[in-house]
């Protein structure tokens, strides 16, 4: 019977086999996993963002809407759909000024309560402002600008909503980029419907119109730096050749 050689015994034993473990030490402290300081943000934001909606709840459970339940919901929701929707934009500045790339990661999920209190916006709209009325809520949607407006931007936010995840960035490619800078359009919106609805006092749509003046400006200055750096590395190249 032919028998295996001790040189070649390596070759088909492992030694992680052939090796008894050794055993544990009875005193070494168990490994404790660090949680990575965005996570806590992550969940200090969400939860953060969620008590508006707790307060709404809460105000209907003890009946303390206001007499006009109805109004006050809709001016609640609304606020919130504009506060979710610049702090989303706010990201990246955010992001640049402070060199913490992770904030990035809280981004899509200001967008998506965003879009949850603009439906909340919209369920209000459709069940206290018009009971379920579709013929008046067309007349609405046609007849007053701001209705229309607002109408516009609902559907930019869903349509935000429904591509804010890996499919759609796989299937739209680059194309996924340019439709979520719509983003931008829906605040501009936003803050039309808001200050052609107040008519009056404009001194709270106007404190929305400064805040996205500003996001819009940095915008527009990183991009024309952009540029401007892209041109002058440009101009560098041709004038080594």
């Amino acid at each position: 019977m032919p028998t295996r050689f001790r040189a070649s015994t390596p070759e088909w034993t492992s030694g992680a086999i052939s090796e008894p473990a050794a055993p544990a030490r009875p005193d070494a402290a168990p490994r404790v996993r660090r949680v990575k300081p965005i996570t806590l943000v992550r969940v200090a934001v969400f939860l953060a963002a969620l008590i508006p909606a707790a307060r709404l709840v809460w105000g209907f459970y003890t009946n303390d809407l206001t007499a006009n339940p109805g109004d006050y919901i809709t001016d609640q929701t609304g606020t919130w759909t504009l506060g979710m929707l610049f702090s989303s934009l706010s990201i990246t500045p955010l992001r640049r000024f402070t060199g913490w790339n992770e904030l990035i990661k809280l981004r899509r999920m200001l967008g998506l309560f965003a879009f949850f209190y603009a439906v909340l916006h919209m369920l209000t709209w459709v069940v206290f402002i018009h009971y379920f009325e579709v013929s008046f809520m067309v007349e609405d949607v046609v007849k007053r600008p701001f209705i229309t407006v607002g109408m516009t931007v609902f559907v930019i936010l869903f349509s935000l909503a429904l591509t804010s995840n890996r499919f759609a960035i796989r299937k739209l490619g680059r194309r996924w980029q340019s439709l979520h800078r719509l983003a931008y359009v829906a605040a501009i919106g936003g803050v039309i419907h808001f200050w052609w609805l107040v008519k009056a006092d404009i001194t709270e749509p106007r404190r929305w119109a400064m805040g996205l003046a500003v996001l819009l400006g940095l915008r527009v200055w990183w991009a024309y730096r952009k540029r401007a750096s892209s041109r002058a590395s440009l101009q560098r190249a041709a004038a080594r050749t």
